[in-house]
Protein backbone atom coordinates (compact mmCIF):
# COMPACT_ATOMS: atom_id res chain seq x y z
CA UNK A 1 0.00 0.00 0.00
CA UNK A 2 1.37 3.53 -0.96
CA UNK A 3 1.87 5.79 1.95
CA UNK A 4 -0.27 8.73 2.17
CA UNK A 5 1.84 11.61 2.68
CA UNK A 6 0.73 14.29 4.78
CA UNK A 7 3.02 17.20 5.92
CA UNK A 8 2.55 19.92 8.59
CA UNK A 9 3.66 23.70 8.91
CA UNK A 10 3.10 24.21 12.60
CA UNK A 11 3.84 28.33 13.28
CA UNK A 12 3.71 29.66 16.95
CA UNK A 13 1.50 32.64 16.63
CA UNK A 14 4.48 35.10 18.24
CA UNK A 15 5.09 37.27 15.95
CA UNK A 16 5.40 37.79 11.86
CA UNK A 17 6.28 34.89 9.64
CA UNK A 18 10.06 34.97 9.73
CA UNK A 19 11.78 34.19 6.21
CA UNK A 20 12.96 30.94 7.85
CA UNK A 21 9.49 29.71 8.84
CA UNK A 22 8.52 30.65 5.66
CA UNK A 23 11.35 28.27 3.88
CA UNK A 24 9.66 25.41 6.06
CA UNK A 25 6.15 25.99 5.08
CA UNK A 26 7.27 26.24 1.18
CA UNK A 27 9.08 22.93 1.46
CA UNK A 28 6.46 20.78 3.03
CA UNK A 29 4.00 22.33 0.50
CA UNK A 30 6.86 21.38 -2.94
CA UNK A 31 6.91 17.88 -0.88
CA UNK A 32 3.22 17.32 -0.14
CA UNK A 33 1.91 18.42 -3.85
CA UNK A 34 4.63 16.47 -5.39
CA UNK A 35 3.21 13.42 -3.77
CA UNK A 36 -0.23 14.62 -4.34
CA UNK A 37 -0.58 14.54 -0.31
CA UNK A 38 -1.83 16.76 2.05
CA UNK A 39 -0.35 19.99 3.54
CA UNK A 40 -2.04 20.41 6.99
CA UNK A 41 -1.50 24.05 9.00
CA UNK A 42 -1.79 23.80 12.50
CA UNK A 43 -0.88 27.06 14.68
CA UNK A 44 1.07 25.93 18.33
CA UNK A 45 -0.40 28.27 20.56
CA UNK A 46 0.11 27.20 23.43
CA UNK A 47 2.89 29.37 25.01
CA UNK A 48 0.35 32.20 26.33
CA UNK A 49 2.58 34.43 27.18
CA UNK A 50 4.38 34.44 24.17
CA UNK A 51 1.48 34.66 21.92
CA UNK A 52 0.51 38.02 20.09
CA UNK A 53 -3.01 39.03 19.26
CA UNK A 54 -3.15 39.43 15.73
CA UNK A 55 0.21 37.26 14.72
CA UNK A 56 -2.32 34.24 13.56
CA UNK A 57 -3.58 36.40 11.11
CA UNK A 58 -0.05 38.18 9.95
CA UNK A 59 0.81 34.41 9.57
CA UNK A 60 -2.27 33.03 7.44
CA UNK A 61 -1.88 36.70 5.51
CA UNK A 62 1.72 35.98 4.95
CA UNK A 63 1.27 31.98 3.39
CA UNK A 64 -1.45 33.38 1.17
CA UNK A 65 0.30 36.05 0.05
CA UNK A 66 3.25 33.98 -1.01
CA UNK A 67 0.74 31.40 -2.53
CA UNK A 68 1.35 28.96 -0.18
CA UNK A 69 -2.37 27.11 -0.02
CA UNK A 70 -2.96 24.26 3.07
CA UNK A 71 -5.55 21.60 2.65
CA UNK A 72 -6.41 21.34 6.14
CA UNK A 73 -6.28 23.93 9.12
CA UNK A 74 -7.47 27.26 9.87
CA UNK A 75 -10.06 29.09 7.59
CA UNK A 76 -10.23 25.24 6.26
CA UNK A 77 -10.68 22.53 8.53
CA UNK A 78 -10.64 19.48 8.12
CA UNK A 79 -11.33 15.65 9.59
CA UNK A 80 -8.80 16.06 12.44
CA UNK A 81 -9.42 19.00 13.78
CA UNK A 82 -9.45 21.73 15.66
CA UNK A 83 -6.01 23.17 14.24
CA UNK A 84 -5.15 25.23 17.21
CA UNK A 85 -2.84 23.40 20.09
CA UNK A 86 -5.19 25.73 22.52
CA UNK A 87 -8.19 23.85 21.08
CA UNK A 88 -6.58 20.64 22.02
CA UNK A 89 -6.09 19.90 25.67
CA UNK A 90 -8.63 17.03 25.61
CA UNK A 91 -6.09 14.83 23.39
CA UNK A 92 -3.28 15.68 25.66
CA UNK A 93 -4.68 14.82 29.09
CA UNK A 94 -5.99 11.52 27.48
CA UNK A 95 -1.77 10.72 26.13
CA UNK A 96 -0.59 12.24 29.67
CA UNK A 97 -3.00 9.77 31.63
CA UNK A 98 -1.82 6.54 29.24
CA UNK A 99 1.79 7.45 30.16
CA UNK A 100 0.84 7.90 33.86
CA UNK A 101 -0.82 4.64 34.28
CA UNK A 102 1.49 2.58 32.13
CA UNK A 103 4.22 3.97 34.15
CA UNK A 104 6.44 5.62 31.33
CA UNK A 105 5.49 9.53 33.12
CA UNK A 106 5.11 10.80 36.28
CA UNK A 107 3.89 13.35 38.61
CA UNK A 108 6.90 15.27 40.32
CA UNK A 109 5.99 17.58 42.79
CA UNK A 110 9.36 19.42 42.80
CA UNK A 111 9.52 23.60 43.69
CA UNK A 112 11.18 26.28 41.39
CA UNK A 113 13.26 27.08 44.42
CA UNK A 114 14.11 23.37 45.02
CA UNK A 115 15.38 22.99 41.03
CA UNK A 116 17.37 26.17 41.19
CA UNK A 117 19.07 24.86 44.57
CA UNK A 118 20.13 21.67 42.37
CA UNK A 119 21.78 23.90 39.39
CA UNK A 120 23.17 25.82 42.00
CA UNK A 121 24.96 22.74 43.31
CA UNK A 122 25.83 21.58 40.23
CA UNK A 123 26.84 25.04 38.87
CA UNK A 124 29.28 24.67 41.48
CA UNK A 125 30.70 21.31 40.58
CA UNK A 126 31.22 21.87 37.03
CA UNK A 127 28.38 19.85 35.61
CA UNK A 128 25.63 20.53 33.40
CA UNK A 129 22.22 20.32 34.95
CA UNK A 130 19.98 17.69 34.67
CA UNK A 131 17.19 17.38 36.82
CA UNK A 132 17.66 14.84 39.60
CA UNK A 133 14.59 12.66 39.34
CA UNK A 134 13.96 12.73 43.13
CA UNK A 135 10.19 12.36 42.16
CA UNK A 136 11.00 9.68 40.07
CA UNK A 137 9.99 6.93 42.34
CA UNK A 138 7.20 8.30 44.64
CA UNK A 139 5.13 5.49 45.92
CA UNK A 140 1.26 6.23 44.51
CA UNK A 141 0.46 6.61 48.41
CA UNK A 142 2.94 9.64 48.31
CA UNK A 143 1.54 11.12 44.97
CA UNK A 144 -2.30 10.84 46.30
CA UNK A 145 -1.31 12.43 49.11
CA UNK A 146 0.83 15.75 47.73
CA UNK A 147 -2.02 15.75 45.29
CA UNK A 148 -4.72 16.02 48.35
CA UNK A 149 -2.56 18.86 49.94
CA UNK A 150 -3.77 20.48 46.42
CA UNK A 151 -0.12 20.32 45.28
CA UNK A 152 0.23 21.35 41.53
CA UNK A 153 3.20 19.01 39.97
CA UNK A 154 4.22 18.73 36.75
CA UNK A 155 4.57 15.48 34.78
CA UNK A 156 8.06 13.99 33.69
CA UNK A 157 8.67 11.28 30.98
CA UNK A 158 10.32 8.67 32.63
CA UNK A 159 13.74 8.19 30.12
CA UNK A 160 16.72 5.24 30.41
CA UNK A 161 19.33 6.15 32.46
CA UNK A 162 22.19 4.99 30.11
CA UNK A 163 22.05 3.53 26.11
CA UNK A 164 21.39 5.41 22.59
CA UNK A 165 18.72 6.64 20.33
CA UNK A 166 19.03 6.68 16.83
CA UNK A 167 17.03 9.28 14.80
CA UNK A 168 17.02 8.44 11.13
CA UNK A 169 16.91 11.47 8.70
CA UNK A 170 15.84 11.92 5.19
CA UNK A 171 18.72 14.51 4.66
CA UNK A 172 20.89 13.60 7.61
CA UNK A 173 21.08 9.78 7.88
CA UNK A 174 21.03 8.41 11.22
CA UNK A 175 22.11 10.78 14.11
CA UNK A 176 22.68 8.77 17.57
CA UNK A 177 22.31 10.73 20.73
CA UNK A 178 22.97 9.41 24.26
CA UNK A 179 20.05 9.31 26.72
CA UNK A 180 23.00 10.52 29.32
CA UNK A 181 22.20 13.88 27.52
CA UNK A 182 18.74 14.43 29.02
CA UNK A 183 16.71 15.49 31.96
CA UNK A 184 13.41 13.31 32.65
CA UNK A 185 12.07 16.45 30.80
CA UNK A 186 8.56 17.75 31.57
CA UNK A 187 5.20 17.04 28.89
CA UNK A 188 2.63 18.56 31.17
CA UNK A 189 3.42 21.80 33.01
CA UNK A 190 1.60 22.93 36.36
CA UNK A 191 -1.01 24.92 34.61
CA UNK A 192 -2.18 21.40 32.84
CA UNK A 193 -0.77 22.92 29.47
CA UNK A 194 1.49 20.45 27.10
CA UNK A 195 4.98 21.10 26.58
CA UNK A 196 5.84 21.56 23.48
CA UNK A 197 7.50 18.14 22.75
CA UNK A 198 4.58 16.39 24.31
CA UNK A 199 1.91 18.67 22.30
CA UNK A 200 4.03 18.13 18.99
CA UNK A 201 3.85 14.22 19.11
CA UNK A 202 0.44 13.67 20.73
CA UNK A 203 -0.86 16.14 17.55
CA UNK A 204 1.43 14.97 14.42
CA UNK A 205 -0.34 11.60 15.57
CA UNK A 206 -3.31 12.28 15.85
CA UNK A 207 -3.52 14.39 12.51
CA UNK A 208 -1.73 11.30 11.24
CA UNK A 209 1.54 13.02 10.15
CA UNK A 210 3.59 11.24 7.42
CA UNK A 211 6.60 13.23 7.48
CA UNK A 212 8.04 15.97 9.96
CA UNK A 213 9.94 18.47 7.77
CA UNK A 214 11.38 21.35 10.00
CA UNK A 215 14.08 23.50 10.68
CA UNK A 216 17.74 22.11 12.12
CA UNK A 217 17.12 23.79 15.12
CA UNK A 218 14.41 21.17 16.23
CA UNK A 219 16.81 18.37 15.69
CA UNK A 220 17.87 18.29 19.26
CA UNK A 221 13.95 17.86 20.33
CA UNK A 222 13.48 14.99 17.86
CA UNK A 223 15.16 12.52 20.14
CA UNK A 224 12.93 13.24 23.30
CA UNK A 225 9.69 13.16 20.41
CA UNK A 226 10.83 9.42 19.19
CA UNK A 227 11.20 8.25 22.65
CA UNK A 228 7.26 9.86 23.47
CA UNK A 229 6.17 8.09 19.78
CA UNK A 230 7.36 5.01 21.51
CA UNK A 231 6.33 5.07 24.54
CA UNK A 232 2.73 5.72 23.43
CA UNK A 233 2.97 3.63 21.14
CA UNK A 234 2.69 5.74 18.04
CA UNK A 235 3.95 4.87 14.79
CA UNK A 236 7.19 7.29 14.35
CA UNK A 237 7.05 9.43 10.80
CA UNK A 238 9.94 10.39 9.03
CA UNK A 239 12.12 13.32 9.59
CA UNK A 240 13.67 15.61 7.89
CA UNK A 241 15.79 18.68 9.52
CA UNK A 242 16.52 21.83 6.69
CA UNK A 243 19.62 23.48 7.20
CA UNK A 244 19.79 26.54 8.96
CA UNK A 245 19.52 29.79 7.70
CA UNK A 246 22.58 32.07 8.56
CA UNK A 247 23.62 35.89 7.88
CA UNK A 248 26.41 36.62 5.40
CA UNK A 249 28.44 36.81 8.27
CA UNK A 250 27.85 33.38 8.97
CA UNK A 251 26.14 34.21 12.46
CA UNK A 252 22.84 33.85 13.78
CA UNK A 253 19.94 36.10 11.41
CA UNK A 254 18.66 38.51 13.16
CA UNK A 255 17.11 42.38 12.69
CA UNK A 256 20.40 43.71 12.83
CA UNK A 257 21.19 41.84 9.25
CA UNK A 258 18.17 43.86 7.42
CA UNK A 259 14.45 42.21 6.76
CA UNK A 260 14.01 39.27 7.84
CA UNK A 261 9.93 39.15 8.06
CA UNK A 262 7.75 37.79 5.08
CA UNK A 263 6.34 41.29 5.41
CA UNK A 264 9.33 42.97 5.71
CA UNK A 265 9.91 41.83 2.35
CA UNK A 266 6.60 42.99 1.13
CA UNK A 267 7.03 46.44 2.19
CA UNK A 268 10.37 46.45 0.75
CA UNK A 269 8.49 46.06 -2.55
CA UNK A 270 9.67 42.40 -3.27
CA UNK A 271 7.12 40.49 -5.49
CA UNK A 272 5.82 36.97 -4.06
CA UNK A 273 7.01 34.88 -7.17
CA UNK A 274 10.79 36.47 -6.04
CA UNK A 275 10.64 35.47 -2.80
CA UNK A 276 9.50 31.94 -3.23
CA UNK A 277 11.81 31.79 -5.92
CA UNK A 278 14.79 33.11 -3.65
CA UNK A 279 13.36 30.90 -0.60
CA UNK A 280 13.80 27.75 -2.80
CA UNK A 281 17.51 28.36 -3.03
CA UNK A 282 18.35 28.23 0.36
CA UNK A 283 19.48 24.92 1.11
CA UNK A 284 18.38 23.42 -2.40
CA UNK A 285 19.77 23.58 -5.88
CA UNK A 286 17.99 23.51 -9.15
CA UNK A 287 19.11 20.27 -11.22
CA UNK A 288 22.17 20.76 -13.39
CA UNK A 289 21.40 22.93 -16.36
CA UNK A 290 18.25 24.48 -14.92
CA UNK A 291 17.57 28.14 -14.73
CA UNK A 292 17.87 29.53 -11.11
CA UNK A 293 14.79 31.23 -12.17
CA UNK A 294 12.09 28.96 -11.40
CA UNK A 295 8.67 28.83 -11.02
CA UNK A 296 6.75 27.11 -7.82
CA UNK A 297 5.58 24.38 -10.25
CA UNK A 298 8.43 24.12 -12.09
CA UNK A 299 10.33 23.25 -8.22
CA UNK A 300 7.43 20.58 -7.17
CA UNK A 301 8.33 18.57 -10.43
CA UNK A 302 12.09 17.85 -9.50
CA UNK A 303 12.16 18.69 -5.60
CA UNK A 304 13.38 15.96 -3.83
CA UNK A 305 14.16 16.18 0.32
CA UNK A 306 17.45 13.61 0.11
CA UNK A 307 18.85 16.53 -2.28
CA UNK A 308 18.43 19.32 0.40
CA UNK A 309 21.74 20.76 1.28
CA UNK A 310 23.01 19.24 5.02
CA UNK A 311 24.85 22.67 5.17
CA UNK A 312 23.63 26.17 6.41
CA UNK A 313 22.57 28.04 3.62
CA UNK A 314 23.41 31.97 4.04
CA UNK A 315 21.10 34.53 3.83
CA UNK A 316 21.88 37.30 1.15
CA UNK A 317 19.69 40.47 0.65
CA UNK A 318 21.46 41.53 -2.53
CA UNK A 319 20.62 38.33 -4.19
CA UNK A 320 16.62 38.32 -3.46
CA UNK A 321 17.10 42.16 -4.96
CA UNK A 322 18.50 41.10 -8.00
CA UNK A 323 15.90 38.28 -8.32
CA UNK A 324 13.36 41.07 -7.86
CA UNK A 325 14.27 42.66 -10.45
CA UNK A 326 14.47 39.75 -12.94
CA UNK A 327 10.90 38.79 -12.06
CA UNK A 328 9.48 42.54 -12.26
CA UNK A 329 11.70 43.25 -15.63
CA UNK A 330 9.58 39.65 -16.82
CA UNK A 331 6.16 39.90 -14.81
CA UNK A 332 2.72 39.93 -16.35
CA UNK A 333 2.59 43.53 -17.05
CA UNK A 334 -0.98 43.70 -15.60
CA UNK A 335 -0.33 42.04 -12.52
CA UNK A 336 2.87 44.57 -11.96
CA UNK A 337 0.53 47.31 -12.32
CA UNK A 338 -1.66 45.77 -9.40
CA UNK A 339 0.89 45.24 -6.73
CA UNK A 340 2.38 48.08 -7.55
CA UNK A 341 -0.71 50.90 -7.24
CA UNK A 342 -0.83 50.23 -3.63
CA UNK A 343 2.68 51.19 -3.32
CA UNK A 344 1.70 54.84 -5.77
CA UNK A 345 -1.33 55.33 -3.53
CA UNK A 346 1.02 55.05 -0.50
CA UNK A 347 3.89 57.86 -1.88
CA UNK A 348 0.82 59.92 -2.86
CA UNK A 349 1.79 59.84 -6.59
CA UNK A 350 -1.95 58.77 -7.42
CA UNK A 351 -5.10 58.03 -5.59
CA UNK A 352 -6.89 54.66 -6.30
CA UNK A 353 -9.37 56.33 -8.29
CA UNK A 354 -6.58 58.04 -10.67
CA UNK A 355 -5.17 54.51 -10.93
CA UNK A 356 -8.52 53.05 -12.08
CA UNK A 357 -9.25 55.77 -13.92
CA UNK A 358 -6.27 55.81 -16.34
CA UNK A 359 -5.16 51.96 -15.72
CA UNK A 360 -4.04 52.00 -19.20
CA UNK A 361 -1.54 54.74 -19.31
CA UNK A 362 -0.40 53.85 -15.93
CA UNK A 363 0.70 49.97 -16.99
CA UNK A 364 2.53 51.94 -20.00
CA UNK A 365 4.36 53.73 -17.56
CA UNK A 366 5.38 50.73 -15.57
CA UNK A 367 6.65 49.21 -18.85
CA UNK A 368 8.52 52.03 -19.96
CA UNK A 369 10.75 52.15 -16.05
CA UNK A 370 10.36 48.23 -14.95
CA UNK A 371 13.59 47.43 -16.49
CA UNK A 372 15.61 49.99 -14.72
CA UNK A 373 14.00 49.19 -11.27
CA UNK A 374 14.23 46.43 -8.99
CA UNK A 375 11.70 46.75 -6.24
CA UNK A 376 8.23 47.75 -6.18
CA UNK A 377 9.65 51.00 -3.82
CA UNK A 378 12.26 51.72 -6.71
CA UNK A 379 9.66 51.44 -9.48
CA UNK A 380 6.84 53.51 -7.89
CA UNK A 381 9.96 56.66 -7.47
CA UNK A 382 10.26 55.81 -10.90
CA UNK A 383 6.55 56.70 -12.15
CA UNK A 384 6.91 59.62 -9.83
CA UNK A 385 7.94 62.23 -12.71
CA UNK A 386 5.60 60.95 -15.48
CA UNK A 387 2.36 62.16 -12.44
CA UNK A 388 3.36 65.13 -10.64
CA UNK A 389 5.04 68.27 -11.85
CA UNK A 390 8.76 68.98 -11.77
CA UNK A 391 10.16 71.35 -8.90
CA UNK A 392 13.62 70.44 -8.28
CA UNK A 393 16.35 69.28 -11.18
CA UNK A 394 19.57 67.23 -9.87
CA UNK A 395 21.87 69.34 -8.39
CA UNK A 396 24.77 67.25 -10.37
CA UNK A 397 22.63 66.91 -13.53
CA UNK A 398 22.49 70.95 -12.86
CA UNK A 399 25.97 71.72 -12.66
CA UNK A 400 26.93 69.15 -15.72
CA UNK A 401 24.16 70.18 -18.11
CA UNK A 402 22.12 73.56 -16.85
CA UNK A 403 25.27 75.15 -16.78
CA UNK A 404 26.44 75.18 -20.02
CA UNK A 405 26.58 77.64 -22.33
CA UNK A 406 23.35 78.43 -24.76
CA UNK A 407 21.90 75.60 -22.86
CA UNK A 408 19.27 77.16 -23.25
CA UNK A 409 19.12 78.41 -26.77
CA UNK A 410 19.34 74.42 -27.17
CA UNK A 411 16.86 73.41 -25.13
CA UNK A 412 14.16 75.97 -26.50
CA UNK A 413 15.11 74.81 -30.26
CA UNK A 414 14.55 71.39 -28.90
CA UNK A 415 11.43 73.07 -27.65
CA UNK A 416 10.45 74.19 -31.29
CA UNK A 417 11.02 71.00 -33.06
CA UNK A 418 8.82 69.07 -30.50
CA UNK A 419 5.92 71.36 -30.96
CA UNK A 420 5.99 70.89 -35.21
CA UNK A 421 5.59 66.70 -34.29
CA UNK A 422 2.26 65.80 -34.97
CA UNK A 423 1.99 62.31 -34.30
CA UNK A 424 4.02 62.28 -30.87
CA UNK A 425 5.56 58.72 -30.37
CA UNK A 426 9.02 57.36 -29.73
CA UNK A 427 10.06 57.32 -33.57
CA UNK A 428 8.72 60.71 -34.71
CA UNK A 429 10.33 62.85 -31.39
CA UNK A 430 13.50 60.87 -32.18
CA UNK A 431 13.74 61.87 -35.81
CA UNK A 432 13.28 65.13 -34.92
CA UNK A 433 15.99 65.48 -32.85
CA UNK A 434 18.09 63.47 -34.79
CA UNK A 435 17.37 66.35 -37.37
CA UNK A 436 18.00 68.90 -34.76
CA UNK A 437 21.31 67.84 -34.24
CA UNK A 438 22.68 67.84 -37.40
CA UNK A 439 21.00 71.70 -38.31
CA UNK A 440 22.83 72.94 -35.17
CA UNK A 441 25.78 70.49 -35.66
CA UNK A 442 25.88 69.21 -31.79
CA UNK A 443 26.04 65.77 -30.45
CA UNK A 444 23.56 63.65 -28.91
CA UNK A 445 24.63 63.98 -25.52
CA UNK A 446 24.64 67.69 -25.85
CA UNK A 447 20.55 67.92 -25.76
CA UNK A 448 19.63 64.54 -25.23
CA UNK A 449 20.82 64.58 -21.29
CA UNK A 450 19.68 68.43 -20.51
CA UNK A 451 16.20 67.57 -21.91
CA UNK A 452 16.01 64.23 -19.54
CA UNK A 453 17.09 66.43 -17.13
CA UNK A 454 14.31 69.62 -17.78
CA UNK A 455 11.41 66.08 -18.56
CA UNK A 456 12.44 64.59 -15.40
CA UNK A 457 14.72 66.46 -12.93
CA UNK A 458 17.01 63.41 -12.93
CA UNK A 459 20.24 62.53 -14.70
CA UNK A 460 18.86 58.62 -15.24
CA UNK A 461 15.89 57.31 -16.74
CA UNK A 462 14.44 55.16 -19.32
CA UNK A 463 15.34 55.66 -23.26
CA UNK A 464 14.70 59.81 -23.48
CA UNK A 465 12.09 59.31 -26.77
CA UNK A 466 10.32 56.59 -24.85
CA UNK A 467 9.72 59.11 -21.58
CA UNK A 468 8.81 61.71 -24.18
CA UNK A 469 6.37 59.55 -25.92
CA UNK A 470 4.66 58.42 -22.61
CA UNK A 471 4.55 61.88 -21.11
CA UNK A 472 2.67 63.23 -23.88
CA UNK A 473 3.68 66.73 -26.06
CA UNK A 474 1.94 69.00 -24.10
CA UNK A 475 3.33 67.63 -21.05
CA UNK A 476 6.89 67.78 -22.62
CA UNK A 477 6.79 71.41 -24.20
CA UNK A 478 5.61 72.49 -20.41
CA UNK A 479 8.62 71.32 -18.56
CA UNK A 480 11.26 72.08 -21.30
CA UNK A 481 9.62 75.95 -21.13
CA UNK A 482 9.79 75.35 -17.32
CA UNK A 483 13.82 75.06 -17.19
CA UNK A 484 14.54 77.45 -20.03
CA UNK A 485 13.19 79.72 -17.42
CA UNK A 486 15.09 78.41 -14.82
CA UNK A 487 17.96 78.46 -16.81
CA UNK A 488 17.78 82.05 -17.50
CA UNK A 489 17.04 83.04 -14.35
CA UNK A 490 20.19 81.72 -12.62
CA UNK A 491 22.31 83.24 -15.48
CA UNK A 492 21.04 86.44 -14.22
CA UNK A 493 21.18 85.88 -10.90
CA UNK A 494 24.69 85.14 -11.66
CA UNK A 495 25.24 88.56 -13.30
Amino acid sequence: MVEQVRVRFAPSPTGYLHIGGARTALFNWFFARQNNGQMILRIEDTDVERLKEDSIDQILDSLKWLGIDWDEGPEKGGDFGPYSQSQRQDFYTAAAKKLLHSGKAYYCFCTAEELEAERENQRREGIPFHYSGKCRDLSADEVRERLAQGLKPVIRLKLPRTGNLVVEDIIRGGVSFKFEQFDDFIIVKSNGLPAYNFACVVDDHAMQISHVIRAEEHLSNTPKQQFLYEALGYEVPKFAHLSMILAPDRSKLSKRHGATSVSEFKEMGCLPDAIVNYLTLLGWSPTEGQSEILTPEQTVQSFALDKVSKTAAVYDTQKLIWLNGQYITQYDLKKLTSQAIPFLVQAGILSNLEAEQNHDHLVTVIQTVRERVRTLLELTEACRYFYQDITDYDEKGIKKYFSKPEIDVILTKGKECLAKVEVFNVENTEKAYRILMEELNITGGQIIHPTRLALTGRTVSPGLFDVMAVLGKEKCLERLEHAIKYIKTCKTEET
